[in-house]
């Protein structure tokens, strides 16, 4: 089936966003506008994503939400390490949708870390740790101080194809944590090319599974990898 891209508008007369988020709209809804008023201009969004923005990035990070949810269920510690925040997808917005979770979310640049800084704020997220850093540094801390723990999920978009992004991520993971990435149409591709970076990363069972957006628009794709 083929689907329109709903605009914002269209969303928000629709009370979709609502219905899909709960009570983290207000949040996200403050974030929303934060990002038509400023996200082109600093270079987060391109220009065509301006009017979108509910289905193409905010809607589509949240996706992952149950994913998120069935792999800490039951544990005490619900860590969650987002690598590549850039704008804040998906890190921002499954933040606002899991406050019983703690968020690092990891961003190498520093204009990118001072406008999640000031998301956080705005949206009053207070599970939310914005490290300015590589994946691979942090991972090499891990291994050198143990300052930081390993983390129950590693979440991720747009990142790098998982022959890379297995390197990146998965070391972050304790033993039987799961990565959890939204990808494109070609995840099963990327999957196959990777199967040696990620079983060299102690990666398991790698699959992509469909991840339902809202009512009425197309479903993303999800590739999950548990770690041995």
């Amino acid at each position: 089936m083929e689907y329109a891209v709903k605009t914002d508008s269209e969303v928000e007369n629709s009370g979709i966003a609502q219905q899909v988020l709960g009570e983290a709209f207000a949040p996200c809804q403050m974030f929303h506008v934060k990002l038509s008023e400023e996200g082109e201009l600093r270079g987060l969004i391109g220009p065509r994503d301006v009017d979108i923005i509910w289905e193409r990035h905010i809607l589509n990070s949240a996706a992952i939400v149950p994913f998120i949810r069935q792999a800490t269920e039951g544990q005490r510690y619900k860590t969650v390490a987002d690598v590549g925040s850039g704008g804040g997808f998906p890190g921002l917005v499954i933040a606002s949708c899991l406050p019983d979770h703690e968020f690092t979310l990891i961003e190498p640049m520093e204009r990118r870390c001072e406008w999640l800084n000031e998301c956080v704020e705005l949206m009053g997220l207070h599970n939310v740790h914005v490290l300015r850093s590589r994946s691979e540094d942090v991972i090499a801390q891990m291994k050198k101080d143990h300052t930081i723990h390993p983390f129950a999920v590693v979440t991720c978009r747009a990142v790098a194809p998982m022959r890379k992004l297995s390197a990146w991520t998965l070391p972050l993971l304790k033993p039987q944590g799961q990565l959890i990435a939204l990808k494109g149409r070609s995840a099963q591709e990327e999957i196959e090319k990777g199967a040696s970076a990620i079983a060299k990363n102690k990666g398991l069972h790698p699959r992509v599974l469909e991840a339902e957006v809202a009512p009425g628009m197309e479903s993303t794709h999800v590739v999950i990898v548990d770690k041995r």
